[in-house]
């Protein structure tokens, strides 16, 4: 059963959740702080968890990434086969 009620798409929202949040720190940090010691670490945390958050709702509208493909396996291909073409 493919959509939210899959492993795989919580999987996949999940690890888009953690770049995003750490992509949110990052940008957070990179604005305002020229020392470790100047860094607001919850404002820093803040931005990044409302990053979390809106990427598990954006994942909720579809991940591609999560689609998955049927792919039909026929077996290996004999020379018999290549003849056939």
């Amino acid at each position: 059963m493919n959509g939210i009620f899959d492993w795989n798409f919580w999987r996949c929202a999940l690890i888009r959740a953690i770049r995003t949040f750490a992509e949110a720190m990052l940008a957070y940090i990179g604005t305002g702080a020229v020392v470790l010691g100047d860094v607001n670490w919850l404002a820093a945390l803040s931005a990044g968890a409302m990053g979390a958050v809106i990427a598990i709702l954006l994942a909720l509208a579809g991940l591609p990434e999560a689609q998955k493909t049927e792919i039909e396996y026929h077996g290996p291909i004999t020379p018999e086969d290549k003849e056939n073409e």
